[in-house]
């Protein structure tokens, strides 16, 4: 078993809340039992760096082959609040950096503006953006799950490393990633729900608020980060 897939069960099992199991031992002496409690997923006085550091020039999954770059994340290291997006596009591919394209500048504007509007002093460099999956799909395709499964182990250090006080997933596969629900993305959204103990907001993606049909749509992710703003920063 390798050790991506061995962090992938203690992930699960502790989001199961279990901490500790019991093995039998009988190397020494008569049979017996002791409970062994389950090592952490991350490491001990976990940063950034470290994560950025153990990540190194990936080649741990199939979406390496094509990348550019590795985008690992961006902003305050020190945020209230994170956003997750799905994966890199070909702008933030070229660019090495999430949320710089077309969506990325609209996820800008809608966290620059609403904070303005509702008097927050913030703007986008005060939170932290990053993605479930760190190198770009090939032709944008929605990850796969062993994908996520393999970069989820990094995802789970940036936010345990910055312990937010809330979490915005933005889109289904962040919201799939956090919450392992396979409910659809419009009855969920504009709630709240848990990962480890930390709030998460979920809203839409800001790509799919582009395309000209949405309207109702971009009312409701407007909401949505307003409400998470208040939370966050009130």
């Amino acid at each position: 078993m390798t050790r991506e897939q061995i962090r992938s069960y203690l992930e699960f099992y502790r989001d199961l809340g279990i901490d500790s199991v019991y093995v039998r031992i009988t190397s020494e002496g008569p049979e017996n039992e002791r409970s062994v409690v389950l090592p952490g997923i991350a490491p001990a006085a976990d940063t950034l760096d470290l994560i950025r550091l153990d990540i190194g020039d990936c080649t741990r999954c199939r979406l390496s082959e094509k990348r550019m770059n590795i985008v690992f994340g961006s902003g305050n290291e020190n945020a209230r609040l994170v956003f997750v997006g799905e994966g890199p596009g070909a702008d933030e591919d070229e660019q090495g950096l999430p949320f710089v394209g077309r969506a990325g500048q609209l996820l800008t504007q809608m966290i620059d503006n609403t904070a303005a509007r509702e008097g927050i002093p913030i703007t986008r460099s005060d939170v932290y953006i990053c993605n479930v999956v760190k190198c770009r799909p090939p032709e944008n395709r929605t990850p796969l799950p062993d994908e996520m499964v393999t970069c989820g182990q990094f995802l789970y250090r940036q936010i345990m490393a910055i312990k937010p006080k809330a979490i915005c997933a933005l889109g289904s596969t962040a919201m799939k990633a956090l919450l392992n629900t396979k409910e659809g993305i419009t009855k969920l959204r504009g709630q709240w729900h848990k990962w480890h103990a930390i709030p998460v907001m979920i809203t839409y993606h800001p790509s799919y608020l582009l395309r000209q049909y949405n309207q109702t749509a971009r009312r409701e992710a407007w909401q949505d980060l307003r409400s998470l703003l208040h939370f966050v920063y009130d």
